[in-house]
């Protein structure tokens, strides 16, 4: 004989089920720390070499949105095995850089780790580097920061840049850069969308478009300002700037040229007086 349903209980255990789930997840949005955070080296790859050797590629994340950071090479920067000095950065823009160093490994590294250590505000991170089959990349990939890969059958050049050879550089004064640069064309500059009612001046319309040059900071003492920064539209195969240096001490400058796909890096060393 069926036992006759209790109600009252079933809807007891209903009620008591229903509060013991747990609670729905509350968003909550991510904190922006403009300074006194720390900085992640990153892995980007490795690049297969002609003569057997490899070479680790690296980047870094400084989760400061505002705070830039001079690390010199040694106990809080240094990379292991080997010389704590293998080329790495020295000062750390905010927020994500891609491929900013190389380290070139023999060939008979094998499956040993490449380690890059950089201690900011008390703490310690690591990237470590391995020759595994899925972090290899190629030097497309790089030049296209990371974007698609169309293939080595694509007619697209990466531009030519080198930097003329500055004046002499003291605390004092500005120093003028003139980085000179050559391009294939391609691909051609799209036109520029027009502007839409109520567009603010940092939107997709407003950008530089064509062959152009940016500068960034890859070693130095202090915080280096270039006037203009950002994007310099390059004129006539010249791009033009300034640079101003609040410290004595040896600098590492960086341009890169971009044709809008794919870019060229050179570096330049400048000793700044008082």
């Amino acid at each position: 004989m069926k036992k006759p349903l209790c109600w009252g209980a079933l809807a007891l255990s209903f009620t008591l089920g229903m509060h013991a789930q747990p609670p729905a997840p509350t968003y909550i949005p991510q904190t922006h720390f403009s300074t006194g955070q720390d900085v992640q080296p990153v892995f980007e790859g490795w690049l297969r070499n002609t003569d057997g050797t490899f070479t680790m590629v690296f980047g870094y994340f400084n989760r400061n949105f505002e705070e830039e950071l001079a690390i010199p090479v040694g106990p809080d920067n240094k990379l292991e095995p080997g010389a704590p000095d293998r080329g790495q950065p020295t000062y750390f823009l905010p927020r994500r850089q891609q491929f900013i160093f190389r380290v070139q490994v023999p060939a008979d590294w094998g499956q040993k780790e490449l380690i890059w250590s950089v201690t900011a505000h008390g703490k310690t991170e690591k990237a470590f580097a391995q020759l595994l089959p899925v972090e290899e990349i190629s030097e497309r990939m790089i030049m296209t920061h990371g974007g698609l890969n169309p293939g080595e059958d694509d007619p697209n050049k990466p531009p030519s840049i080198t930097i003329m050879q500055p004046g002499p550089a003291t605390v004092a004064t500005s120093l003028t850069l003139t980085a000179m640069v050559t391009d294939d064309g391609l691909p051609k500059p799209r036109p520029a969308p027009k502007p839409r009612p109520g567009a603010q001046s940092n939107t997709v319309s407003n950008r530089p478009r064509g062959l152009n040059v940016s500068w960034l900071e890859y070693k130095g003492p202090a915080k280096v300002t270039f006037e203009p920064a950002g994007i310099i539209l390059a004129a006539d195969g010249k791009a033009i700037t300034t640079a101003r240096f609040p410290e004595p001490g040896t600098y590492v400058l960086r341009a890169t040229a971009n044709d809008g796909a794919l870019s060229t890096v050179t570096d330049i060393t400048i000793t700044v007086t008082r």
